[in-house]
């Protein structure tokens, strides 16, 4: 069963967010802002927060740069996770992870499920691992992205989440690049 460790101590992260969206604006941006605050008031930090267009190449570049960021420890989108034309955030970035988080996407819908029935099956939400960094591709909708922290992220990077979470295994990420003499 889940529970909290009182015996660890609360490791804070470094998490970037990324809006895909060509009709949001920094002012306007309200599931980015549904995940800093969320982030925040976990005892987290916002490293950075960008908005991209629909756009392969931005959501890419966006992602890879904060992947090469030493200092960020995970990345969140939002947004272009449906199946409109302009919806290519998995497109963009399923072919970089170097593994795939099947599971999240298994929860998520299993979340948004009690939400908002069959609907959820319109979404493409997904997660994997780049290198040694955590992206979890999340819906545009400010309700999807409080179901994400809510019920799986915030627990997942707390080191304190019994019986297990992504922060204790993070030193260890790097174990399939060596040995396959691959470098991030």
């Amino acid at each position: 069963m889940e529970r909290s460790d009182k015996e660890r101590s609360f490791i804070a992260l470094s998490i970037a967010v990324i809006t895909v969206s060509d009709t949001r604006h920094e002012a306007d941006d309200r599931s980015g802002d549904t995940l800093a605050k969320r982030i925040e008031k976990a005892g987290h930090k916002v490293a950075a927060r960008r908005l991209v267009r629909d756009e392969r190449g931005e959501i890419t570049g966006a992602v890879e740069g904060f992947v090469r960021d030493e200092a960020v420890d995970v990345v969140i989108t939002t947004g272009g996770t449906g199946f409109t034309g302009r919806d290519v955030t998995p497109d963009a970035l399923e072919p970089l992870f170097d593994k795939r988080m099947d599971g999240f996407s298994a929860v998520f819908h299993r979340i948004s499920f009690d939400k908002i029935g069959v609907s959820t099956i319109q979404s493409r939400a997904t997660a994997g691992l780049i290198g040694t960094t955590f992206v979890f591709v999340l819906p545009g909708s400010p309700g999807a992205c409080a179901d994400a922290w809510d019920h799986i992220l915030e627990r997942q990077l707390d080191y304190r989440h019994k019986p297990c979470n992504f922060v204790e295994i993070m030193p260890r990420l790097d174990e399939h690049l060596r040995r396959g003499g691959r470098s991030v």
